[in-house]
């Protein structure tokens, strides 16, 4: 799977947490614009919600890989779409993102929510 990834000085934790948070993804996702699960119910495999895209347009989600506080990936819209790995190093973690072969032209989307994430995240103490 094509990646793209951006080191952070920043506690794993606190980037897995940022990354988690559904009503947090419209601050990071370029192309989010609003997110819910369905119940009241943190993210895992199997989780499935809605998120609405910038065309405005509700589509639904399946969380289908879930290692809690390492991963997620998910369908969107029935589709395989993006991976989202947090990988500690020291000193910090790698927040590596993935996309299917047939999305390799998204990658540059998800480099411009890596520093997104790092600016949130930084501000939950790291």
């Amino acid at each position: 799977m094509p990646t793209t990834e951006l080191r952070m000085n920043l506690a794993p934790d606190a980037v897995w947490a940022t990354i988690t948070d559904v009503n947090a993804w419209p601050s990071w996702g370029p192309t989010v614009f609003g997110a819910q699960v369905d119940g009241d119910v943190e993210l895992a495999s199997g989780t499935r919600g809605t998120i609405t895209t910038v065309a405005g347009v509700p589509v639904p989600f399946e969380i289908t890989e879930f290692v809690d506080g390492r991963l997620w990936a998910w369908k969107v819209a029935g589709v395989n779409a993006t991976r989202h790995e947090v990988i500690p190093v020291a000193g910090g973690c790698i927040l590596s993102f993935g996309a299917p072969v047939w999305a390799v032209p998204y990658l540059p989307v998800l480099a411009i929510a890596l520093p997104r994430i790092e600016r949130i995240a930084s501000g939950l103490g790291s």
